[in-house]
């Protein structure tokens, strides 16, 4: 195995990370808000920043905020477009008609969309016919009238080389040239219009929390900031193949640290980057080679680089995407509490006697739970349920929009199949939903901590699913919570794996901006983050405090006495700082 890394420190990271000091492990007293808080629950849901989500909420550091330098998207060469090209079916012109002519790439297109951030609503409505059949994937989206009910757009590229380029040092002007979406990227929702603002402007409304310096921990998509949310660090891949055959998966990238090509950008290795796959450089699952073998390219010295799992991997363990070879999967990872590797926030939660789960829709199903209440499958020996995947085998009966990368406990040895604590911690949504609503007036049934994580349908992920189903599903459980004595001492921590592809406007701690921690690994860009409490200064306040993924450790750590995990939710600021916002 090969773990050296080498990476670029920018000039703004000369101090690794910039942090008001926090208070000791376990510091909080009783008499503090977080003290008086004895439920966490965090709901993780998919893929969007947070222009693209809440940038007119008021009061936060939105889009009226957003400057000319970061909405002005540049091309390859460094030169701002004159119109944003599409490539979703329905943003295209045709059916939408051209209104400016883009020359600054060396080929001419026509486009009805400027250089800056545009509705997606005004094109693509919630009530359109634009989403596919649950499984099937449309790459540039689905024809208006020839899908189903939603108003989904194409999926957007957000991986782990990929999205530093689109940052560009906090310029946050490559969103457009680095993805396969291209001007999709700056595409923003209606924030009045989505079902979580409406239930939140609504008479008798819970207290709440807009966090509006929240980012997603790692640089890249759903399977690494999983990670992160679990254990603060990225997993290595070990016995990862370095030979260059089919089952090497490391990524090959140019100078520009970029893996692929896309429409508007060419990478300077040509279009196979020096491997054998047609469709260009290597975009892999794990971060590139320091020492690839002939005839890939070296490896730049500005990137991160060894056998770190970056982009999507499957786990050893079921369940995981049916067909996938031993070689492409990540062996377990061995927790080492003495040197921190591998160890969760479960484990930590665990040898402190604080009960939790992590509940996932459709995971009895797919994990083969046949015991389950939950389990539609039937005694075999098929799988009965319409709804199950392809290529499963009974009992594993994934949902046809169960994420698998989206379990990150199940990675981890710790909770391998058979063992008590897989059984006690790892839980079907369903299970939580059954807590929830038999919590009373007087009594609150939910574990100290709870993370939650929808299944596709209702996780907000662009391209498999809607915006709207993914916020009314949020409100949802919010309103589990809040209709029973569980609103007395719960902490809702509403927000989003990444950013799903989508522009944003603020600069990430390590991107140019000292006001946060930050390390090689991130964090990536602003995200949603929605705190839903008792004991805040008013209905609505907004919490200008620089945060990442690794704050929700933090606040669970702090509020429960544990350890930190690493280096990073050691230095966040946890979020007890919304109950000091105004």
């Amino acid at each position: 195995m090969n773990a050296r890394v080498r990476f670029v420190v920018p000039a703004a990271l000369a101090s690794l990370f910039v942090f008001t000091a926090l208070p000791a492990v376990g510091a909080q007293t009783d008499k503090s808000p977080l003290g008086s808080i004895n439920h966490i629950v965090v709901i993780y849901q998919e893929n969007h920043s947070f222009d693209n989500l809440y940038g007119t909420w008021e009061r936060v550091n939105g889009l009226s905020h957003a400057s000319g330098a970061s909405t002005l998207q540049l091309n390859q060469a460094g030169a701002p477009f004159g119109c944003l090209k599409q490539n979703d079916v329905n943003l295209t012109s045709p059916p939408q008609e051209a209104s400016c002519t883009d020359t600054t790439t060396g080929t001419a297109f026509s486009s009805a969309f400027t250089n800056r951030p545009f509705n997606i609503d005004d094109y693509v409505k919630s009530t359109d016919t634009t989403c596919p059949p649950p499984g099937v994937f449309a790459a540039n989206g689905v024809p208006k009238g020839s899908g189903l009910a939603g108003g989904c757009t194409e999926d957007l590229v957000h991986r782990y080389y990929q999205e530093q380029y689109q940052l560009n040092g906090g310029f946050q002007n490559r969103y457009v040239t680095g993805s396969d979406a291209i001007g999709l990227t700056m595409g923003v929702y209606k924030t009045q219009e989505l079902p979580i603002y409406q239930y939140l402007h609504k008479p008798g409304h819970p207290q709440y929390a807009i966090s509006d310096k929240f980012f997603q921990a790692a640089f890249g998509g759903s399977f690494l900031n999983h990670q992160w949310l679990a254990a603060a660090a990225t997993p290595v891949f070990a016995g990862a193949l370095n030979d260059g055959s089919a089952n090497d998966r490391h990524s090959v990238v140019d100078v520009n640290g970029m893996p692929i090509n896309y429409p508007l950008y060419t990478s300077p290795l040509g279009p196979n980057g020096g491997t054998s796959n047609p469709s260009g450089p290597r975009d892999g699952q794990l971060t590139a080679s320091c020492n690839p073998p002939a005839p890939r390219p070296a490896t730049p010295g500005n990137v991160v680089c060894g056998d770190f799992a970056v982009n999507t991997t499957q786990p050893w363990f079921q369940p995981y995407a049916p067909g996938t070879a031993d070689a492409r999967r990540l062996q377990p990872l061995v927790a080492n509490t003495a040197t921190r590797v591998n160890v969760t926030i479960g484990d930590e939660l665990s040898a402190n006697g604080v009960d939790w789960a992590y509940y996932a829709g459709g995971w009895d199903n797919a994990a083969g739970n046949t015991s389950s209440p939950y389990y539609t499958n039937g005694a075999g020996p098929t799988c009965s349920d319409t709804n199950t995947i392809s290529g499963a085998t009974y009992p594993y009966c994934a949902d046809k929009l169960f994420q698998f990368h989206h379990q990150p406990f199940n990675y981890f040895a710790n909770y391998a199949p058979g063992t008590d604590a897989r059984a006690a911690h790892l839980r079907d949504e369903k299970d939580f939903l059954h807590v929830a609503n038999s919590s009373t007036a007087t009594e609150c049934n939910l574990k100290p901590v709870s993370f939650v994580k929808p299944i596709g349908a209702e996780n907000e992920h662009p391209g498999y699913t809607n915006e709207s189903a993914g916020s009314s599903h949020l409100v949802d459980l919010i309103k589990a919570v809040e209709a029973s004595a569980c609103k007395n001492d719960t902490l809702v921590i509403s927000t989003y794996d990444e950013f799903g592809g989508q522009w944003d406007h603020v600069t990430p701690p390590g991107q140019g901006d000292n006001d946060g921690a930050a390390d090689r690994w991130g964090p990536g860009t602003r995200i949603p983050a929605l705190i839903v409490s008792p004991f805040l200064n008013g209905d609505f306040v907004v919490d200008h405090v620089p945060h990442d993924t690794t704050s929700i450790l933090a606040t669970i750590e702090h509020r429960f006495g544990l350890a930190p995990l690493s280096t990073r939710d050691a230095a966040v600021r946890d979020l007890s700082s919304v109950f000091k916002a105004q």
